[in-house]
This record gives C-alpha cells, sequence and structure tokens, in this order.
C-alpha cells in the first residue's frame, strides 16, 4: 500500500472515531437532559430542538461509521481513494450533523434555526462522495 493511501485511511479513522465519540457522548448528553427532566430540552415548545438534536446525533454516528468504512474501503480496493470522496465526505458530517444542530439551538415559533439550511448542502456532497467511491470501485 502507498503511502498517501495510509495517510487517507489513517485520517477518515480518525475522523470516524473522533466523531463517534463527539456523537455518541451527545446522545448520552440527551439522555441526561431526558433523565433530568431538563425543561430546557422536554418543554413542550421544544419538541424542534430534540428533533434537531436527535438527528444530530444519529446522522452524526451514521457518518462517523462512514467515516471508518471509507477507511476501510480505501486500504481494500486499489484505486477507490478519491479526493472529491474524502472531502465529500468529510463535508456531509460537517453540514449534516453540524447542520441538524445548529438547528436546534434557537427555535422561533417552532421552526430551527437557519442553520438547519447547511443539511441539504451536506447531503448533496455525501451523495457526490458515495458516487465517486461506488464507481471506484466497481
Amino acid at each position: 500500500m502507498n503511502a498517501d493511501v495510509d495517510a487517507l485511511s489513517r485520517r477518515h479513522l480518525r475522523i470516524g472515531y473522533g466523531g463517534l465519540a463527539v456523537f455518541l457522548t451527545l446522545g448520552a448528553v440527551l439522555e441526561a437532559l431526558h433523565g433530568f427532566k431538563i425543561g430546557f430540552y422536554l418543554d413542550a415548545g421544544n419538541e424542534t430542538r430534540r428533533l434537531m438534536w436527535r438527528l444530530a446525533h444519529a446522522h452524526g454516528s451514521l457518518l462517523s461509521i462512514a467515516h471508518v468504512v471509507y477507511a476501510l474501503t480505501v486500504r481494500a480496493v486499489p484505486g477507490a481513494a478519491r479526493p472529491v470522496a474524502s472531502k465529500g465526505l468529510t463535508a456531509a458530517l460537517i453540514l449534516v450533523a453540524g447542520g441538524f444542530f445548529v438547528g436546534g439551538i434557537t427555535i422561533a415559533g417552532g421552526d430551527p434555526n437557519p442553520g438547519v439550511l447547511l443539511v441539504p448542502a451536506g447531503f448533496v456532497a455525501l451523495l457526490v462522495s458515495v458516487v465517486a467511491t461506488a464507481r471506484a470501485v466497481r
């Protein structure tokens, strides 16, 4: 395996496991907010916040796992490493999970913060990454 592929794989392993640490911790914090019945999280007017933060936790965790899978893929399949896929996957983690989290910070009339508008761009980045990787491994 060449040094570039090894470095790329290690980068995605760091992002993946680091992201899992962050988003699994977020899940534990959300459980604690629920368990201690914190009004900022549980009050009826905060339903949008709960939804946004649960989506941030779930998507962040899944996209972190996708980084680990990508790291293993570039090691296992010669030629699977694509810069556009690597950058797209990283952008997807930041934009999707970050967009959902920011969307829940402030709620106005039941609507999320405009930061949630980052999410569609993140899904486009994810789609580009997945298509580029699928084309490389066929």
